[in-house]
């Protein structure tokens, strides 16, 4: 028991050095000109992609259902973060993470609201409600007037960096990493292979369909706050349909069940539009033809349910250089005798 708590104290130590080096990897390619300015601001929308799809990852991917309306709670928390931080007066360090957490809250009290009567359903009935749910939030938000209406919300203030993006993608990655693999983690695992067997075992099935649905609300709320405070307005036409089927196509396209294939395909599909600028006649179509090429090859996405994991990557290494060293002493000490 004490081996296994010190193996897993290391292996946190050694996610937390190399997290924060590849952070000081990435400002000092800023600082030094390694990345202009337009390089630079394109990792923020990188970051809040990132989020976007790991948080629907935990609901699509690992709890196996199939909401549609993703984009709702990220404008739920964008507005409400935005709002926040309109309303007060605070150190720019102070302010926004606090934005941040207003935001994440309130939309984890919408996924929690609308989790509760939509999750009883499954299926396509449930992508169906929770698309209604999606638009009907955004219906809402086009008529009140402390949103900004139509007109959409100005005045934010454009507080989003990307250290503080950086910091809201390993949070999302270690919260919901660490619930993964945890008890819960495996009751909703348990839901995703058989829900029937799953509430004949005893796991209050409703209760961990409401968890992670809410908590992947959650988050969708925090990477609407920065999204808010990247662009310093809000226009709810931007979060519609058609957002929640993009953070859906980058989940699929990595991987249901992959947290590392939602990274990497978050990433791939935010810089991709742009590396396509020159070919602004053709961009959406060879966008398109992509997708549609991995999907026909690798309908289960580009890592499927592989997760990378740096611990047992090195685990895996040392145990190759040892069994190569026990391998060639056996041989030196067979030519001896």
């Amino acid at each position: 028991m004490t081996r296994l708590l010190k193996q897993t104290r290391f292996r946190y130590a050694l996610n937390a050095a190399v997290a924060a080096g590849l952070y000081i990897l990435i400002m000092s390619l800023i600082s030094g000109g390694v990345l202009n300015r337009y390089q630079a601001l394109m990792l923020i929308p990188i970051g809040f992609n990132i989020i976007l799809a790991v948080s629907l990852n935990l609901s699509a991917g690992f709890l196996g259902q199939l909401p549609l309306g993703h984009a709702g709670f990220m404008s739920v928390g964008g507005y409400a973060s935005a709002l926040f931080s309109m309303s007060v007066t605070l150190p720019t360090n102070i302010e926004l993470p606090l934005a941040l957490i207003v935001g994440g809250l309130v939309a984890a009290a919408f996924g929690i609201a609308i989790g509760l009567p939509a999750l009883r359903l499954r299926g396509d009935y449930l992508a169906i409600m929770t698309l209604g749910f999606g638009e009907i939030i955004r219906v809402i938000i086009l008529n009140l007037n402390f949103t900004g209406g139509a007109f959409g919300l100005k005045g934010i203030g454009r507080q989003t960096t990307v250290t503080w993006t950086y910091i809201s993608v390993l949070v999302t990655l270690f919260v919901i990493s660490t619930l993964i693999k945890s008890r819960h983690g495996r009751a909703i695992l348990s839901i995703r292979e058989d829900e029937i067997a799953a509430e004949a075992s005893g796991i209050p099935t409703t209760y961990y369909k409401v968890l992670a649905f809410s908590v992947s609300a959650g988050f969708a709320g925090v990477a609407g706050g920065l999204y808010a405070h990247y662009l310093s307005i809000l226009d709810p036409s931007t979060f519609g349909f058609m957002r929640s089927a993009e953070i859906l196509v980058i989940v699929v396209l990595g991987g249901l069940g992959s947290l590392f294939g939602s990274v990497i395909s978050a990433a791939v599909l935010t810089i991709l539009p742009e590396l396509l600028r020159g070919f602004a006649e053709y961009r959406m179509v060879i966008y398109s033809l992509l997708l549609v090429v991995v999907m026909i090859f690798k309908p289960s996405g580009l890592c499927g349910r592989y997760e990378f994991s740096l611990g047992d990557t090195l685990d895996g290494f040392f145990s190759m250089i040892r069994g190569k060293m026990l391998k060639k002493g056996g041989e030196s000490g067979g030519g001896g005798s």
